[in-house]
Order: C-alpha cells, then structure tokens, then sequence
C-alpha cells in the first residue's frame, strides 16, 4: 500500500475508526499524490515568478492560449476562468460559496462539522465516487423499490454491491420508515451497509414531512444502535423543489453527528437545482466527524477525481459561480420555482378530478420533476408503446404498472392535454388496441 494511503487510513482510523470499517478495499488503497504533476504544478504556480513550465497547457502573451472562435462566444469571461484547468477538487470560491448556500438552505447544519464541498460532474460521478469509497463485492445497498436505475449500474454493476429493496410507500401511503429499519437490521451480520435516501424521488415526485423525516432518522439510528455501520448518502439532486408541507431541508443535517455508526454524505448539484443539466457541476460533502477525518476523506476523494477524471470541467464551474453569486440569482430562481410548483399542482387537479375514472391512481407527489401513475387494468409497457406510436407522447414505463410522467418539460397549458393522451392509450390498450 502507498504510504501516502496508509498515513489517510491510519488518520480516520485514529479519529474515526466506525468511517474506516466502512471503507471499501478501493476506498483504503487510493490516495491523492502529494508529489506528483498537479501538486508540484500548484507549488510552482505560487512561486515561480518567472517562467512556469510545470503543466500541459499552451500560453500566448500571458494568458492561456485559446482561439478566437470559441472566445467570441465567451468574451464575458476572463480566459483564465475558462480554458485553464481547474483544481481537481473544483474552484475553491464555488466550493465555499456552495458551503455557504448549504447552510443557508439548510438551518439544521449550523455548528456541524461539514467538509468543503468538492466538486464532482454531476451527480451521478458523486454516487460513483460514494461507490468507489465504500461498496465492495456483497455489501448492501438499501434503495426503496421505486428508485432510479442508475443506483443498480453504479453500486451493483460497478462494484458488486447488492440492492437491497423495501416498499417506498406504507400501507397508509406514506414513507416506509419500517421498512428501512427492518431492511437495515437485516444486515445485522454483515454489519455494514450503505443506504441511499434520494428526495425528492425520482420517479415518484415524493418527500416526507417532517414526522416521517424524524422517523427515518429513528430508524437509521436503530440500526446503528444495533451495531450496524452505515454510509448514509442523502442523493439531494432535485432539493429546493417541495411544493407542499414537506420536509424543505435536507436530512443531511440531522444525521451529522447523529450516531458514531452513521456517516452521512450529501450528493447535490446545480444540475436540476440551477436547471443546468448539461453543465455536469455537482458536489460531495462529508459530515458529523472530526476535521482530520474529514480532511483524510477528502484526499481519498480527490483521488479517485484525479484517477478518473482529473478535474471538472472549468467553464461550467465558472458559469455557475457567476450565478450564485449574482444579484439577480434569487429572484429568478423563484420564479422557476413558482413555474414548477403552478404545473405539479395542475397535474394534482386534473388527477383529482374524476375525469379519468377508475383506470389509474396515482403515488403520492409533492417535490421534484416527476409523478408516478399506477395504472389498475393494462401493463404499462403496453401503454407507453401506443402512446408512442398512436399519440406522439413519451412516458417511462417502470415495471407492469407504474408509468412515470414528467411534468417539469410540459407547459401547464398542455397538462390536460397529455394527461388526457395517456388516458386514451390506456384505453385503447384495455380494449385490446396495441
């Protein structure tokens, strides 16, 4: 093992013991290299005054070298801000003005010990840095049934882990905290598990309130009262988006310092929350352990950045700092907000309003992009291929009866309209039309 390695294991070990049972073998080995090409870059960068010939990139009369077609659409910025390399744990302003954001969205993280967001791209290379670092081959994943497929390529495929799956919904269709807790005290002899809480959900539009909030902090820390060690992953990629009396923090903050078992980590981005799918800027946070833990973890984090990406990409960090840190950001972020929320509250009309009698109900929404349709007599396969093929609309069918409809890229004057499209398909495949 490099040295550099084992001196990060040897330091959450000593300050964190429960967080280096939870490493995965990958997670022990990597490390971020404190003399090789970036680091000696970086030194250099501070001192050699004169002539900096450390990093691979071309300069022209003291700026980075660029060309003129790409510049012209960007003349807003300063070449230096685009086309250089960023670090690999991102910008160093955007991580701390996204900090601040955190905890300004997010009360209940004030006086916890947080790490300094690092940059990831996007989402789902944050899932993947949290798979790298604590899934080995067995290890549980605790997902609920209604989850978004990705969690099964980037913890099952990837690195062996297994899915672990309880009911989303209870009996009273609200959040199954039993289920979790159950699900969690089932790994008991493994003694390790890492739990995904993604709200709002995808495909579901679905958060808990506050009561259901404190009951899946019960359960985790029943779990980890039992003895279990849990990686808990709160995938925060649609946050800001709660329409009705949900939960409007993350629960990131309620786990850090939680219990010594638990290691919350909170995945998020810009991605849905600034409505900059394609930019890929996203961010992991560590919290509730001591700085030398939280330091040690974001090297072993920065080296799996550097081991597969290097670095993310500079434009977009750029771009989005910009906006967070413009005047106008608020208010325009509100407006969209209002958009959201006005289209969730008419799908919530027209599905409450019988005109679509008996032939589907539909999960409870509140948050988020989606809603997920449960359809009571026709297979929703059947359903999405006609309304393809005979109605111009596109739906995602998940499993034999749910059919996931997003109404974030539909006008609200167009809701009808596709709802009653969709009613029509099932229709016709009830009567045998496919």
């Amino acid at each position: 093992m490099n040295p550099l390695a084992q001196q990060l294991n040897e330091t959450i070990t000593a300050h964190s013991p429960i967080v280096a049972q939870l490493l995965s073998e990958l997670g022990k080995q990597i490390y971020f290299p404190k003399v090789g090409i970036l680091s000696q870059s970086a030194e250099a960068k501070q001192k050699a005054k004169l002539y900096n010939a450390t990093i691979g990139i071309a300069t022209e009369n003291g700026t980075p070298m660029h060309l003129e077609v790409i510049q012209e659409t960007l003349s807003a910025y300063d070449p230096k801000d685009i086309y250089e390399y960023a670090p690999p744990a991102g910008k160093p302003e955007l991580r701390t003005v996204w900090k601040d954001k955190m905890l300004t969205e997010n009360p209940s993280l004030v006086g916890k010990t947080l790490s300094l967001p690092i940059v990831t791209n996007a989402l789902t290379h944050g899932l993947s840095i949290v798979a790298d670092l604590f899934a080995d081959r067995g290890d549980a994943v605790i997902i609920p049934d209604k989850n978004w497929e990705n969690y099964e390529l980037t913890f099952g495929i990837r690195r062996g882990a297994e899915i672990v799956n309880y009911p989303l919904y209870n009996e009273n269709n609200r959040f199954n905290a039993i289920g979790l807790r159950d699900a969690l005290l089932a790994q008991k002899e493994r003694g390790k598990a890492i739990v995904v809480l993604n709200f709002p959900n995808n495909p579901t539009g679905y958060t808990p309130d506050a009561e259901e909030g404190r009951d899946i902090v019960a359960a985790l820390q029943a779990a980890a009262e039992a003895g279990i060690k849990i990686a808990v992953v709160t995938d925060d990629a649609y946050f800001g988006l709660f329409f009705e009396n949900s939960l409007q923090e993350s629960l990131f903050g309620q786990l850090c310092d939680l219990h010594e078992n638990i290691l919350p980590i909170k995945v998020d981005g810009a991605t849905k929350e600034e409505y900059v799918w394609g930019f890929r800027v996203g961010f992991i946070t560590y919290g509730g352990l001591p700085e030398a833990s939280l330091a040690a973890l974001e090297q072993k984090t920065i080296g799996i950045i550097r081991a597969t990406i290097s670095s993310g990409p500079h434009p977009s960090q750029t771009f989005v700092l910009r906006a967070l840190k413009s005047p106008e950001f608020h208010d325009q972020k509100a407006q969209k907000f209002e958009i959201m929320k006005s289209r969730a509250n008419k799908v919530k009309q027209l599905l409450d309003s019988g005109k679509y009698g008996a032939d589907w109900s539909y999960y409870p929404f509140n948050s988020g992009y989606f809603m997920c349709l449960k359809l009571s007599t026709v297979d929703a396969e059947d359903v999405r291929q006609r309304l393809l093929t005979e109605y111009e609309v596109g739906t995602i069918a998940l499993g034999t009866t749910d059919l996931r409809v997003a109404f974030s890229c539909i006008e609200e004057q167009h809701l009808e309209d596709l709802f009653d499209r969709i009613h029509k398909a099932v229709l016709d495949v009830k009567s045998g039309k496919v």
